[in-house]
């Protein structure tokens, strides 16, 4: 499968063979040699390099990105993170699952905190510190963001941490806004399949926090 062109430059993106985390890199062996026409690699941000708008996940899913190669393309969050994105203006073409659809993203760029796929899909503590100096190249080379959302309290923290700034800088919870140095910070609950299914997160309650930062971007 071909590799997804990065957003910006390599100080923000972790190599195909990412050697620091010895856990990850077991992992991705174990999927290469059972899926080796999978990606199977770092997940690169994909978006638009002068975006105003970041979305910042957790970790890649195995079925998902660490399959496709571009962040939430795959599994199910995918489905509403980019028809939502649509709706909203922040990307333009159909999501068909794959990373030659055409789907191109418009003032936005997508990354996650910990760039390769984890066991049982939950990084550990050690790997989001690790892999945190790629987050924090990835936000500073936007240079006209102004508005970032995360996907869950685990992504919220660890954007909060890559800013310099202490877990407990903002608040968390669906919906919750704060300021984080030049920016504001939207956090809400991941759209996975988990979280849909079981009513915590509805397309309603997703879609308006994408109504919240069109308005804080155009007014």
């Amino acid at each position: 499968m071909p590799r997804p062109e990065p957003a910006m430059s390599s100080a923000a993106e972790p190599p195909r063979d990412c050697p620091l985390c010895p856990r990850l890199v077991a992992y991705r062996e174990v999927n290469r040699a059972a899926h080796p026409d999978w990606w199977n690699g770092p997940a690169p941000s994909f978006g638009d390099p002068g975006a105003r708008l970041a979305v910042v996940g957790l970790a890649p899913g195995r079925m998902g990105a660490n399959r496709t190669g571009r962040p939430f393309t795959g599994d199910f969050a995918g489905v509403l993170l980019f028809d939502t994105l649509i709706r909203l203006g922040f990307a333009r073409g159909t999501y068909e699952a794959r990373p030659d659809d055409g789907l191109e993203l418009i003032d936005c760029l997508i990354t996650n905190a910990v760039r390769c796929a984890p066991p049982g899909n939950k990084p550990e503590t050690s790997e989001e510190a690790t892999c945190r100096s790629f987050l924090t190249a990835r936000l500073d080379e936007l240079p006209n963001l102004k508005v970032i959302v995360t996907l869950g309290d685990v992504s919220r923290r660890n954007v909060l941490r890559a800013l310099g700034l202490k877990a407990s800088a903002g608040v968390g919870g669906h919906g919750s806004e704060f300021q984080a140095g030049p920016y504001t910070v939207i956090n809400s609950y991941h759209c996975s399949r988990l979280n849909t299914n079981t009513g915590r997160l509805t397309p309603q309650m997703f879609e308006d926090i994408f109504v919240r930062v069109r308005t804080l971007l155009d007014g």
